[in-house]
């Protein structure tokens, strides 16, 4: 596990970790408010607030985004961020108090550990209270903690995911930082070489197999789950609109397109938030272009940082 550093004003990451039921979820927190952005390229997705987040709607602030194991379980979480930010007066100020505004996405990690624990209200308060700026942890941590790539011959092939983070610096001093969480159906690939980073692993040889290839040849173990997702944050401290963020989180994707195979799949359920929350100013397309280098070095990072959970072993171990 390494220590990252968020470097984007105003914003916490914060971890829960169950090594031992191999889950936990991960906050990202706003809590002056930042502007939202989303896009939903897997066609298995599970979230919460989603279609707030779309241009056209009326809530152009939240307060913080968790990302959770669990699957559709691990939603629930999303309570304890907003009991930790109601404590804190943070929200949209109504009648009867403040409301939080939290999104949620979750991944599929019931293959793994145990199936009957999953990320709670109290977990994520936990993980709220635990959020800071410095020393962020990656790899099998937080919503990573369960996570797995490489799963088409089943988990007994799959290689280890996990939760990372990059930052792609531009000139006056804007940053985009992106927080990725890797539980793909497929392999994780490194953009500059085109070769296998994660996937599945052939027991007989210990090399790595493609899934694209597997798929072609029809040598996968049906029926698929659809249990499988890459979700995360892009966060730029660029002053951005509603509409802005929208674009830009789908830009980003291109990032999951150039480091995951198949990404975006039946299988998938691929997620990504934004989150504006400064008043730098840059080109979209520029902006745009370092997003995508952030997404694709944080999913790098996710498989590179990660440790073997419950069975499941991580590349460092395998390349050993």
């Amino acid at each position: 596990m390494s220590g990252y550093c968020m470097q984007v004003p105003g914003l916490k990451v914060g971890h829960y970790t169950d090594l031992e039921a191999a889950t936990g979820c991960t906050v990202v927190l706003c809590d002056r408010g930042a502007v939202p952005g989303v896009h939903v390229s897997g066609a298995s997705p599970g979230g919460r607030e989603i279609e707030l987040l779309r241009p056209g709607y009326s809530v152009n602030l939240v307060h913080g985004i968790l990302l959770s194991g669990g699957s559709a379980y691990g939603l629930d979480a999303a309570a304890g961020v907003m009991k930790y930010l109601e404590e804190r007066g943070s929200g949209f100020d109504t009648v009867a108090g403040v409301v939080p505004i939290v999104p949620a996405a979750k991944i599929f990690d019931l293959s793994i550990g145990d199936a009957r624990v999953r990320p709670t209200a109290a977990n994520a308060y936990e993980a709220c209270c635990l959020a800071g700026e410095r020393g962020i942890a990656e790899g099998s941590v937080g919503a990573g903690t369960g996570a797995s790539v490489g799963k088409c011959l089943g988990m007994e092939h799959a290689t280890k995911g996990g939760i990372g983070m990059a930052t792609v610096h531009l000139d006056d001093e804007v940053v985009v930082t992106a927080i990725i969480v890797v539980n793909a159906w497929g392999d994780v690939i490194d953009p500059s070489s085109g070769c296998t980073v994660a996937g599945p692993r052939d027991v007989d040889t210990g090399g790595l197999l493609r899934t694209a290839d597997l798929l072609r040849q029809s040598r996968m173990r049906r029926p698929f789950p659809t249990s499988n997702t890459v979700i995360g944050v892009v966060a730029t401290n660029v002053r951005l609109r509603k509409t802005q963020t929208h674009r830009l989180a789908q830009m980003a994707q291109t990032g999951l397109a150039r480091t995951v195979d198949p990404c975006g799949s039946m299988y998938d359920g691929d997620t990504l938030f934004v989150l504006s929350a400064g008043d730098r100013r840059c080109d979209m397309n520029v902006l745009g272009i370092a997003a995508v280098d952030a997404v694709s070095m944080a999913v790098q990072r996710a498989v590179s940082c990660a440790q073997t959970v419950a069975g499941v072993p991580a590349i460092a171990d395998i390349t050993r």
